[in-house]
């Protein structure tokens, strides 16, 4: 099984490609979302105990956490130490499911691919990008969003041009939907075929090499 780790910095249109990746019948697995089952569900007590204050009705209050993480430099740090192994955990059952479902590829949207070291678990890696004045127009389109909102997440991101440098297939997001989804439908007829060497099942169980 083929593994393919699609990444790109916030606003770089992640969310329109991994669309078209399951559009195409391949399983994504989506970080981002997977965060937010988790802050409003085995995270929370997690996230309380170190973030005093941060939940409310069984749940993190993304306001609060956001305030939180603006005010200490550590606290993101700490933060992933919470997150990222119940991610790790979430992603690893994914991959066992749809390798025993006999899925010849699939996708894994992490936001922090690089950052995190996550290159490592896929064989192929793709990140999406766009001009810089582009992505701060789509993001400051958000509601909540500012410019020094903006520029905290950007501090914590790899920059865009690294993330390019590294990538083995890099799709620019700016230009219309339907083209940037045919370039996609060319990078999965490229990959069609290829045998994948970071995740196999072993006796049953899925190992992550």
């Amino acid at each position: 099984m083929l593994v393919i780790g699609l990444t790109g910095s916030i606003g770089m249109g992640k969310s329109t490609a991994a669309k078209q990746f399951a559009a195409n019948g391949i399983p994504v697995f989506d970080a981002d979302a997977q965060v937010h089952d988790l802050y409003e569900g085995v995270a929370v007590p997690l996230i309380e105990e170190a973030f005093p204050g941060t939940t409310k009705n069984g749940k993190v209050d993304r306001a609060v956490l956001a305030a939180v993480l603006m005010k200490d430099k550590n606290a993101i740090t700490r933060l992933e130490a919470i997150v990222h192994p119940l991610v790790r955990q979430e992603r690893s059952a994914f991959l066992t499911r749809h390798a025993r479902a006999g899925a010849d590829m699939v996708v894994l949207e992490i936001p922090l691919l690089f950052e995190t070291g996550a290159e490592s678990q896929v064989d192929v890696s793709v990140v999406v990008t766009a001009p810089a004045q582009v992505q701060r127009a789509r993001v400051l389109e958000r509601p909540g969003m500012t410019e020094a909102k903006l520029d905290a997440l950007l501090a914590n991101q790899m920059p865009d041009a690294d993330k390019r440098e590294r990538a083995d297939f890099v799709v620019d997001t700016n230009r219309t939907i339907p083209e940037t989804a045919k370039e996609i439908d060319r990078i999965i007829e490229s990959l069609r075929g290829r045998d994948g060497t970071t995740f196999q099942l072993t006796a049953g169980n899925g190992v992550e090499k």
